[in-house]
């Protein structure tokens, strides 16, 4: 898949525990472990604006597209 999501990382700068942050977004650890493993095939806006104000970052920090080389 070309989007890379690179909750993790920006999690691991602002030293924040999956279930804290989980705990502020208002999703449950389950989704959110999937979104961070890049296992969750959607991500709803309003969830991806939540990330953001909890992170204080942009969502192109949390979102790479990385295009297919074997195409």
């Amino acid at each position: 898949m070309p989007i890379i999501v690179r909750l993790d990382r920006v999690m691991a700068d602002r030293k924040i525990l999956l279930k804290d942050l989980a705990d502020e977004v208002g999703i449950t650890n389950v989704n959110l472990s999937k979104l961070k493993t890049g296992k969750a095939v959607a991500i709803r806006f309003s969830t991806l604006e939540a990330l953001c104000e909890a992170l204080n970052c942009q969502p192109g920090d949390l979102l790479e597209y990385e295009t297919d080389e074997s195409e």
